[in-house]
């Protein structure tokens, strides 16, 4: 574990990040097979897809704690981003499991509709009403613990929690409405209601994940504000060649060629690209690489001069 730490503040909300995962996964794995077992025993589909959604969070969980281990590791040459990109494909698979879980619970509920099953109704309520409560318990160990607004890996982890949440409320609902009313239609309805915020979650853990991968502009850039930076500093003409992009969620890199009025000796090219990264630094981005170049080389597609609408390009790959 000896290596040195630059960044002090970073590295105590990762182990503070990894270890509040970590505790809330097993936490969540072992309620969700006692969840499985009495869904399976008193025939309650609301509990078995109560269960499927903390079988997604419960894998989330895993990737939230194994992307944390793997993004310690530090960057090899192949892999020059360390394995910051596996939480990011790691969020794909979680996002299409959901889905699947989904899909499966909105086949038997249709199913149920149609001949609903005995329920034993006191069994569902009792282990309803715990898994509320193991909820609300590992929500607060992310609240407490885990860094909810920075951190994709956290804060799909505590939407997780509290989606898990509302499927525990959904199935005690459920239960006393068969016990009160002997609404046997009940179980179905709340598994659907649990089905539909898992597909939702799922369809947005995927989303952003691809985005990402396909390395879009991340979405808390301000591309006007970092154009600015460039147009601040007094020697730069111009700027062309503008990317940025998202290595992992958190930490953004930026990339482009910047002209410069006349010839500059190293040390002031050393000072301004200095400036441009503390500046760019506050806006989100992380690592820069700017090239300098003298306006005899400049080329034509510019950003400053034109209307920089049209060359909100990404580059490809």
């Amino acid at each position: 574990m000896g290596h040195d730490h630059n960044h002090a503040h970073h590295d105590h909300t990762h182990g503070a990040n990894k270890k509040t995962l970590t505790i809330s996964f097993f936490i969540i794995a072992l309620f969700m097979i006692v969840e499985v077992i009495g869904g399976l025993y008193t025939n309650s589909l609301a509990l078995l897809s109560d269960a499927g959604h903390m079988l997604s969070d419960a894998i989330s969980l895993a990737i939230g704690v194994l992307a944390f281990k793997f993004g310690e590791k530090t960057a090899n040459y192949s892999k020059t981003y360390g394995y910051k990109r596996f939480e990011i494909l790691a969020a794909v698979f979680n996002g299409v499991t959901l889905i699947l879980v989904a899909l499966y619970i909105f086949y038997e509920a249709v199913k149920r509709f149609a001949n609903p099953p005995e329920i034993a109704t006191s069994g569902m309520l009792i282990i309803a009403i715990v898994g509320l409560l193991v909820n609300i318990l590992v929500a607060w160990i992310i609240m407490r613990g885990g860094d909810t607004k920075e951190n994709l890996n956290i804060r799909a982890a505590f939407l997780h929690v509290i989606g898990d949440m509302l499927g525990s409320v959904g199935a005690i609902v459920a239960a006393l409405l068969i016990m009160l009313l002997g609404w046997n239609w009940a179980d179905p309805v709340a598994s659907i209601i649990v089905a539909v915020l898992i597909i939702i979650s799922g369809y947005r853990v995927t989303r952003d994940s691809v985005h990402v991968l396909m390395e879009g502009t991340p979405n808390n850039i301000q591309m006007d504000e970092i154009i600015q930076v460039f147009k601040n500093k007094p020697e730069i003409i111009d700027i062309h060649d503008l990317h940025v992009w998202s290595i992992t969620s958190g930490q953004n890199a930026l990339s482009c060629h910047a002209v410069v009025e006349g010839i500059m000796t190293v040390q002031e090219s050393q000072l301004l690209l200095k400036s441009i990264e503390h500046d760019l630094s506050h806006l989100g981005i992380g690592h820069m690489t700017v090239q300098l170049e003298d306006s005899k080389h400049a080329h034509e597609n510019s950003i400053l001069c034109k209307n920089h609408e049209e060359n909100d390009h990404h580059h490809h790959h």
